[in-house]
């Protein structure tokens, strides 16, 4: 990806004395208002055609002195950033806080009977997203099947996976805590365990400046970190962020993890690791702030698909003179996505649980045996394992097993030696026949 092209100074005298001319005019402030809301950077503004403003210059000049005068302040050390709410970052706010915080409304979207197993599924999603996003190269199934089973990761992406994973767990455990620099090395640690060159890096700062953000298409620095010497003072500063130690202060929960995703790759304070550490931080963030519905948004996943986009949303902060309103921008959007797939993914597992009542049924299917067989009649080549449906219906060993041999013993699933300790359990040669004995056709559709 280019780096983006510097915007002409909007403060030099003759532009500036032009736009107080014209900035109370009300077609001006219109137009401002309108690029404002869409957050425009020089590089559209420029093609922006109109007869209102003479020179596109003259309205980037207007449009930045817009967001001069109404930007909120934040620093780190001696680095200064601001961001501007804008009427859209404000309404999206107030949509998150309604659907995806703690109040009742919000909690009516998951059905109590099924929160866990849909909670181990999105932190699936995230584990495996995260780490595609960093140059993890599997596929979903593959990852999905490795976590489910338990299998020991052979490569270096599965071992990404897997980490990314148990760190999620983890930030779900303390989520309550508050951050200290000792909670941040560890998740680096569970973050990067043995994925990195030097297994001396995992845990600890980064102790030089060979650190670039490098376009991985073109090999252009799009980034130089601050000084490894300045990351121990950056660092306790975004705890202290993180915290909340300033009480007279009051940023929205949703702004402030934004803030502290960004800072974490703007310091990068990591030898490798960074992005997954501070998604990892963004998600604790709101879970720490009582956004529970977090734990069930894939995040990452989309922001797999829009990679372009995410480290756009970087460079125009950078080259704007780190104005944040343009990464706060990309990560609401990017949560409005996921809070739509949240809710497009449980009306697909209401529909399927209409189906598995079919299969309970069956005289002495239970619930869990119900899914399993759902299951097995939509993939007639599945394969489990009694680990493997301890960890998908989060249910003990003991569970697990009795559920899978319950089914043998009724002759829907056969049982098969793996290896000298482990059984497989498989669709037995009589699934169909018993089946369609036990329910009609037409209760299948």
């Amino acid at each position: 990806m280019k780096k983006l092209e510097f915007a002409p100074e909007w403060y030099k005298q003759d532009l500036f004395e032009e736009v107080m001319q014209i900035r109370f005019d009300e077609q001006v402030e219109s137009l401002v208002n309108k690029l404002n809301e869409n957050y425009y950077y020089w590089d559209k503004v420029k093609y922006y055609k109109t007869e209102i403003v003479k020179t596109p210059e003259l309205l980037w000049a207007a449009v930045k002195l817009s967001r001069v005068v109404n930007a909120k302040k934040v620093g780190f050390g001696s680095h200064k950033f601001s961001y501007n709410l804008t009427n859209n970052i404000q309404r999206g706010l107030h949509e998150f806080d309604l659907n995806i915080g703690g109040n009742l409304g919000a909690k009516s979207i998951i059905p109590e009977d099924d929160k866990r197993r849909y909670l181990v599924s999105s932190i699936m999603e995230e584990a495996i997203a995260s780490s595609q996003i960093e140059g993890a190269v599997t596929t979903r199934k593959q990852a999905k099947e490795m976590l489910r089973k338990n299998i020991k990761p052979k490569t270096k992406s599965e071992q990404m996976i897997v980490n990314n994973y148990n760190t999620i767990n983890h930030i779900v455990n303390i989520q309550g805590e508050p951050l200290t620099k000792d909670k941040l090395l560890t998740i680096h640690k569970l973050i990067v365990n043995q994925t990195m060159d030097d297994a001396g890096d995992e845990g600890v700062y980064r102790d030089n400046n060979d650190i670039n953000v490098i376009d991985s298409l073109d090999g252009e620095i799009v980034h130089i970190p601050p000084k490894y010497t300045e990351v121990p003072e950056l660092i306790d500063a975004l705890i202290t962020f993180f915290n909340d130690q300033d009480e007279n202060e009051f940023i929205h929960p949703i702004i402030k993890g934004c803030i502290i995703h960004f800072m974490i790759g703007y310091i990068h304070p990591f030898t490798d690791g960074n992005g997954r550490t501070a998604r990892t931080l963004f998600y604790w963030y709101l879970l720490k702030k009582g956004y529970w519905l977090t734990e069930y948004l894939s995040i990452s996943r989309l922001i797999m698909k829009s990679k372009n986009q995410y480290a756009q949303a970087y460079l125009y902060t950078e080259t704007d003179g780190n104005d944040l309103t343009y990464f706060i921008n990309y990560n609401l959007k990017t949560m409005q996505l996921a809070y739509s797939s949240l809710k497009d993914y449980i009306e697909r597992k209401i529909s399927e649980k209409k189906q598995i009542i079919n299969f309970q049924k069956i005289d002495g299917v239970n619930e869990r045996q119900a899914i399993i067989m759902k299951w097995i009649y939509e993939e007639p080549n599945l394969l489990f394992s009694v680990k493997e449906i301890e960890n998908r219906m989060i249910v003990s060993n003991q569970t697990a097993r009795t559920d899978l041999e319950g089914l043998v013993n009724k002759g829907f699933l056969q049982m098969i030696s793996l290896n000298k300790k482990t059984k497989g359990f498989c669709r037995a040669d009589e699934f169909e026949n018993l089946v369609s004995k036990e329910l009609p056709a037409r209760a299948m559709i």
